[in-house]
């Protein structure tokens, strides 16, 4: 039978903690980023059933934590996961910004109307940047 370490427990259950809150915190920090750079509310639409503003913030959400979950596990220090947790952000914001500049410029506008195809193609962007950010970070 395997015995219980509760120090060894309560190390392991601290650590754990603090990479939460500091991923939730980051996570929190991102979200209030990214609603303030995107040109149209996703609060206000949100809260009046807009669809497509739910997709769009959820899907930079995931292309969001799935970096930062990465870097959860190759990290082996607080500053590092902080230099980590940025440069996501700053590659989600990015990726919001190209697609918004060079793919669909009246992308705002056509979230704002509700229309889901150009909000579950960002979604989608999003993800797949947060999958290959979270990729290299493994390298």
């Amino acid at each position: 039978m395997i015995g219980f370490d509760p120090y060894a427990f309560s190390q392991g259950a601290l650590n754990f903690a603090l990479a939460f809150l500091a991923a939730g915190g980051f996570t929190l920090i991102f979200k209030a980023v990214y609603r303030w750079i995107t040109p149209h509310d996703e609060g206000a639409l949100i809260r009046a059933g807009n669809s497509a503003a739910a997709v769009t913030l959820g899907g930079a959400l995931l292309g969001y934590v799935i970096p930062l979950a990465s870097a959860l596990t190759q990290t082996h220090s607080l500053p590092e996961f902080v230099a980590w947790a940025l440069l996501a952000g700053v590659i989600q914001i990015v990726t919001f910004w190209a697609v918004r500049h060079i793919a669909l410029k009246d992308l705002s506008a056509r979230i704002e109307r509700g229309e889901m195809a150009p909000a579950l193609y960002m979604m989608m962007i999003s993800i797949a940047v947060g999958i290959l950010n979270a990729a290299c970070m493994t390298a």
